[in-house]
Formats: C-alpha cells, sequence, structure tokens
C-alpha cells in the first residue's frame, strides 16, 4: 500500500510539476512576446521615429533607439527604413545593412501586410523574443519603416529557472507528504484489519463462508440500519426461499416481517432458544447483538426447525413407549394364554372363546369406528395409539362412537395436529391415573361439522382452579413435579395462536376437567408474542 500510494502520489505530482513547468514556461514567453510587441508599436508611433526615417537622421535614430531600449529594460531596439536597411542598431558597424541577415525576416509581414507580430530568433545579440512593427504615416497610412524590440530569452530562462527552482521544491515536499501520508494511512489500514495482508484477509472470507454453509442451522446477520448482510444457504431453506433469492442488503422486515432482530438491535439484550414462527414455520431462534466496543453495529441469528428437535424427541418417546408396551402386553397376553390353555384342558371350550372374544372385541370395535371416522392414517394411529396406552395404565379411553373427523385441510400440519391432541390426551390420562387410579377413564368426542374441527378431551383427574386454567398454557407452569413438565400444554398454545384456533379449559360438575380444542378449517395467522 505504502509502495503503491507512494508512487501514484509521485506520479501525479511529477505530471502536474512537468505541466506546471511548461504551462509557467510558455506563459514567461508569451508573456514576454507581448510586451515586445507592446514597445515596437509605441516605438512606431513616436513623431521623432517617423520624421529621422522621412530624413533619414541616422545619429538621431541611434540615440533615440538607445535611450528607448533602456528606458524599457529591452536587449536592442532596431529601427530599419522601408526596405528593412538597418538606420538605427546597438552595433554600430551593423548599420546600412539589411534586418535579415540577424534572422532571415524580411519583415514583409510588417513592411507589405502593415501587421505587427512576434517572432523568436537568435540574432547577432542573442536568443531573443522579437516585436516587430511598421511605421506609418499618420493621416496617408504609409509604411515607410520597420521597427523591432528585443529582449534576451536568457533572462527569461532565468526567470524560468528561479520559478522552476520554487516549484520543484514545492514538488518535493508534496511528494514526501504524500509518502508520510500513505504510511500512515497504511498503518491505520493495517491496524483495522488486525494486520492481515491481502491474501490472508481473501483466505479468511472464503473459509468464513465455507463454515456458514457448512452449519446445519439458518443464519442471518443485520447491520445496524437493520439491512441484512449474511445469509447461508440452511437459511434460505428453512425459511422455503429460492437459493438464487438475493437477501443481501434487503430490510429485514421485508423478508421476515415477524422478525425481532429490530428489538434485539435496540435493547442489545441476547436471546436465546426462543420458540417463534417464521413465514409459517416453527422454529428455535437464537438472537445475540455485534457490538463494537460499547457500540451495538448488528445483530446476527441462527435458527432451526422446531420439528427436528420435536420429531427426535417423538421418536424416542415412542420407541419407549413402544417397548413398554410390547412389554407389557407380553406379560398380559402370556397370563391370558396360560389361562386359554388350562381352559381348554380341562374341557371348559365354551370360557375359553368366551375370554378370547372379549380380548378382540374392544379392538375390532375402536378399528372399525377410526375407520370409519378418521380416515387420516396420521391421526387414527395416534388415537390408537393412545387406546393402547391407556389399557397399559389399566385406564379406558372412550372414543365417542358419534365422532367424525373426516374434513381435515390439507394445509394442517398432520404432525403437529397429533402433537397438540396428543399432549391433551397424555395430561389426561396422567391426571385420571393419579387421581383415580385404574379403571379411570377418559372421554374424547371429535367432530368436523361447520368451518372448524373440535376437540374435546374429559378426565377424571382433581380438576383445575378458575384461577390456574389461562396459567397452564404458560411454559414451564405444571401440577406436576419434575423439570420436564410444563411443556406439552405451552405446545398447544403455539400452535393454537399461529393456526388460529384457542382452547376452552372446563372443570366439570362431577369431577375433572374438559379440555375443548377449536381449530378453523381456514387458518388466520398471528404473531405469537
Amino acid at each position: 500500500m505504502i509502495l503503491t500510494l507512494g508512487l501514484v502520489g509521485a506520479l501525479q505530482t511529477i505530471l502536474i510539476g512537468v505541466f506546471a513547468g511548461y504551462y509557467l514556461s510558455e506563459s514567461l514567453y508569451d508573456e514576454i512576446g507581448q510586451r515586445a510587441l507592446m514597445v515596437a508599436k509605441t516605438v512606431a508611433a513616436t513623431p521623432a521615429v517617423i520624421s529621422g526615417i522621412q530624413n533619414r537622421d541616422v545619429p538621431e535614430l541611434n540615440h533615440l533607439a538607445a535611450r528607448l531600449a533602456k528606458t524599457n529594460e529591452a536587449l536592442f531596439i532596431v529601427i530599419g527604413d522601408q526596405k528593412a536597411i538597418r538606420l538605427a542598431h546597438p552595433d554600430p558597424t551593423r548599420l546600412g545593412h539589411s534586418m535579415a541577415d540577424d534572422d532571415g525576416d524580411y519583415g514583409r509581414q510588417a513592411l507589405v501586410h502593415g501587421e505587427a507580430y512576434v517572432a523568436r530568433a537568435l540574432g547577432s545579440l542573442g536568443e531573443s523574443m522579437r516585436g516587430k512593427a511598421p511605421v506609418i504615416i499618420p493621416g496617408t497610412g504609409e509604411i515607410i519603416g520597420i521597427v523591432s524590440v528585443g529582449y534576451s530569452l536568457a533572462q527569461v530562462e532565468a526567470t524560468i529557472a528561479r520559478y522552476n527552482f520554487v516549484l520543484y521544491g514545492v514538488i518535493g515536499v508534496m511528494l514526501m507528504i504524500t509518502i508520510l501520508l500513505a504510511i500512515v494511512i497504511a498503518g491505520r489500514f493495517k491496524r483495522a484489519i488486525f494486520g492481515l495482508e491481502p491474501e490472508e484477509i481473501a483466505r479468511l472470507f472464503r473459509e468464513r463462508d465455507a463454515t456458514l454453509q457448512s452449519v446445519r442451522e439458518g443464519i442471518i446477520a443485520i447491520n445496524r440500519e437493520g439491512l441484512i448482510t449474511t445469509v447461508n444457504r440452511t437459511a434460505l431453506d428453512t425459511l422455503g426461499l429460492k437459493p438464487e433469492t438475493p437477501l443481501a442488503g434487503q430490510p429485514v422486515l421485508s423478508v421476515l416481517p415477524e422478525s425481532d432482530l429490530l428489538s434485539v438491535l435496540e435493547s442489545g439484550i441476547p436471546d436465546f432458544d426462543r420458540e417463534v414462527w417464521l413465514r409459517g414455520r416453527q422454529m428455535i431462534v437464537n438472537r445475540l447483538p455485534v457490538r463494537d466496543g460499547s457500540d451495538i453495529i448488528g445483530v446476527v441469528a441462527s435458527f432451526r426447525l422446531r420439528d427436528e428437535v420435536d420429531q427426535v424427541s417423538r421418536q424416542l418417546t415412542r420407541i419407549q413407549q413402544y417397548a413398554d408396551a410390547l412389554r407389557s402386553q407380553t406379560h398380559e397376553y402370556s397370563n391370558k394364554l396360560h389361562t386359554i390353555a388350562g381352559l381348554i384342558q380341562i374341557g371348559a371350550t365354551d370360557e375359553a372363546l368366551a375370554l378370547i372374544g372379549s380380548e378382540v372385541s374392544d379392538h375390532q370395535a375402536l378399528l372399525h369406528l377410526l375407520l370409519d371416522a378418521v380416515p387420516d392414517p396420521v391421526l387414527a394411529g395416534c388415537l390408537l395409539g393412545k387406546y393402547n396406552r391407556a389399557r397399559e395404565m389399566g385406564l379406558h379411553l372412550d372414543i365417542d362412537p358419534g365422532s367424525q373427523m373426516a374434513d381435515i385441510p390439507e394445509q394442517l400440519p398432520r404432525d403437529q395436529l397429533v402433537s397438540v391432541l396428543g399432549n391433551l390426551i397424555d395430561n389426561a390420562l396422567e391426571a385420571t391415573r393419579l387421581h383415580t387410579g385404574e379403571g379411570g377413564r377418559v372421554q374424547l368426542s371429535m367432530t368436523d361439522l361447520g368451518q372448524e374441527l373440535i376437540f374435546e378431551v374429559e378426565d377424571q383427574g382433581p380438576g383445575i382452579p378458575q384461577a390456574a386454567q389461562q396459567k397452564i398454557f404458560e411454559k414451564g407452569v405444571s401440577s406436576k413435579e419434575g423439570d420436564e413438565h410444563g411443556i406439552g400444554l405451552h405446545l398447544v398454545r403455539l400452535f393454537l395462536n399461529r393456526w388460529g384456533g384457542s382452547v376452552i379449559v372446563e372443570s366439570l360438575s362431577t369431577g375433572g376437567s374438559r379440555f375443548t380444542l377449536y381449530l378453523p378449517k381456514t387458518p388466520e395467522a398471528r404473531k405469537t408474542s
């Protein structure tokens, strides 16, 4: 940088100096020429010069020329007649000779055309800048002679040399200042980039870009004006945007109207593991302000789909539930098979058939109900799983035979629907088991009539006080002991807020609680707080 700035500054300074020197020289030459021309015109118009040429008074003309040359600081003043023969000259030996002996100029422009002009020539008195003017008789306009006034170019060159010395001195000082500024600028720039060279910066940029693209979380960064500065491919995929979507330089609110990045930019308070909805998707978001000293210069957000976390958790939970259910069912059916075998051995075949029929009748009835009323396989599978879960707990899950749930809108996420309904049923089963014990019953009814999907879940638990019926949907609030509770109903509220649904909690007069879930068939998306 120092070399580059120094060379550029030197080149500019030298070019400016050369131009200034050339312009100064030409200006001085032109000024001297114009001065010589003005003196020549003045001398040519002097009456004494006109009468001296008419009378060919050589002594008088020489005396007059010498006096005028001294007065005007000219190198010489030469006066010639109509044929350019010298009548006055500083060197007496040149008198009577043609003025063309000096420079080959016969003065035709002045003597023939009557025009004054400037010429540069090397004569008997050295190189000079000359102004020549015709001597004209007033009134008649007759040209009777010519006056040549010369100024030595040696004087001009001395003046130019003096000016150039000052000019080149200024150029040298400017060059030194340029080099010093280059050193200062390069030093400050290097400190700003942590002492890195351009090649190192380029390599770090490529590494940073590769790192961003390799992260499996979406990353978006904004500057202090709220404009997007950085975004990786995972962010585009997670938000459902096309890979070629140009986001850099766009206001973050034009891309993500639901974003709270600007609030973090204003407050400077980090925000971790916040559950939000972005572009119709539930996500876990972390937001961190970027600081330069005490100033907040931007915000970086990382986010991932909540479904990915929930999916892993649900899969682990289901595997554990399936293992527990298989273990208990294996134990239960083993005992019943031994009983059936004993009845057959003692010849009590009717009792054996009755026991077999009682085991399959409940499952068959539930399967027929689900096939007729719930054609969606995901929802039907969830209900069948909860039915088996209830039996494992020694409880009964009764599904209203009049239930109907066939008109589920296509855009309603099935995994989120079964997650919400499953949370309500699990809570009801747990509350019933703890309060009633084995033999307790949980009631479920469903209907898709009208413009809403309605689910009712009744339990035989202790009930929920009126003051706590809304607090139970807050994150971490639960009537159960332990740190792992208070999440299920919070997720229910988040889903309902996004979908535009609602839930009503009631305490039954007979004991227990009823949760009524309303889901509009046409969603009304709202931003969660």
